[in-house]
């Protein structure tokens, strides 16, 4: 396998690290020092900056304004991105446009893709169904109500970006058991939305469904959209952990190499340098894994297992790798990881987050069992 980027692929990581280089951590808002949300919108300025650079089309088709990349380059922006945690809904946006554009029809796509592009527009997707454990194509239930409705029920959880985005991308289940995706309004005769905090301070929405209807035209129920657009999201949230995970090792490195204990710096001691290795150990893997996941996704090549299980072993080690790196900068780190004028605490905070949107690795082991029960290799 070639791991090489390709140089349109290594112009956007350019392209990202030159407008995340002027964010500051410091700067993003403190979820310890902070009631409530931390903030009633994401960081506008900086989605100004990123649709400036191109980096919200980068999936997008020509006709859209956008480059024509893959999920692979969008990946690796969003490794620059968790590094400075960066708030926008650069995941959930781009997904979700991607997914319009490969599912959709041709008037929603026409209405909607070079606008998103254009940070005209934000979407997001509601991805955790009614409590972040069940299927979320099982919380809302979709039916027909004549030739040019559906209307929707149901209830989704902690969607990130509810409140800010103009379209929440919902899967339903209908009666014929299978999903659909309806672009659902932020303001919509039937739509509820509830506050919810993340670990972040960030707000999501509780959004609620009570017979919302919804134009034909808005809602994707093409084959196989849900499934596709679900595991690009799991593969995008493995990319912002690998990113997160990789800056905290990066602060934990120039901490240990300028704290001193008996006259020495303590990155010295043994205990310290194996404990940083098995982080970085992690961190390999996650990658690793990442662009395997990330490869499948892109190239729709075959295997000996479906996508899916490519993706499952990528969540296996980013859930438990962003939690073992941070858990060990703050060992390392001493009191001083803990102090709300350090940064390390908001890493500590979106790594929690990135792990519960992630879910369990035994869940996801679980997943990856099924799949190989199911395609024996031989």
């Amino acid at each position: 396998m070639d791991f090489t980027f390709t140089e349109e692929q290594q112009a956007a990581v350019e392209a990202a690290k030159a407008v995340f280089g002027g964010v500051a951590p410091d700067g993003v808002p403190s979820p310890a020092l902070t009631a409530g949300a931390v903030a009633e919108d994401f960081d506008r300025a900086l989605w100004a900056r990123l649709a400036v650079a191109d980096l919200l089309s980068l999936m997008l088709d020509a006709e859209y304004g956008g480059a024509g990349l893959d999920a692979v380059a969008l990946c690796l922006v969003l490794r620059e991105s968790a590094k400075v945690l960066a708030r926008v809904p650069l995941l959930e946006s781009s997904a979700a446009a991607v997914a319009v554009q490969r599912f959709g029809g041709a008037e929603v796509k026409a209405e909607l893709l070079a606008r998103t592009g254009r940070g005209e527009l934000v979407l997001t997707v509601a991805a955790n169904g009614r409590t972040g454990h069940d299927p979320a194509e099982l919380a809302v239930t979709a039916r027909r109500d004549g030739d040019g409705w559906w209307v929707l029920d149901g209830v989704q959880t902690a969607v990130p970006w509810a409140h800010n985005a103009d379209f929440t991308v919902v899967p339903a289940h209908t009666d014929a058991d299978r999903t659909v995706l309806a672009l659902v309004p932020r303001v919509h005769e039937g739509v509820v939305l509830a506050e919810q905090i993340s670990t972040t301070g960030e707000r999501l929405g509780q959004l609620s469904l009570e017979s919302a209807r919804i134009a034909a035209r808005d809602v994707v129920d093409a084959e196989g959209a849900w499934e596709w657009l679900r595991e690009l999201l799991a593969t995008g949230t493995c990319a912002l952990a690998l990113g997160l995970g990789e800056r905290v090792l990066g602060m934990t490195s120039e901490y240990t190499s300028k704290r001193e204990q008996f006259g020495f710096p303590v990155a010295t001691f043994q205990a310290v340098a194996v404990q940083a290795a098995d982080r970085y150990i992690d961190l390999r893997a996650m990658e690793a894994t990442l662009w395997q996941a990330a490869w499948r996704i892109s190239t729709g090549a075959g295997g000996a297992l479906p996508a899916s299980g490519d993706v499952a072993v990528a969540k296996i080690w980013a859930s438990e790798g962003v939690r073992r790196v941070v858990q060990t900068a703050q060992h390392l780190h001493g009191g001083f990881g803990a102090d709300t004028d350090y940064p390390l605490h908001r890493y500590h905070a979106w790594a929690k987050h990135l792990e519960l949107s992630l879910g369990p690795a035994a869940a996801h082991e679980e997943t990856l069992g099924d799949l190989l029960a199911a395609h024996p290799l031989g």
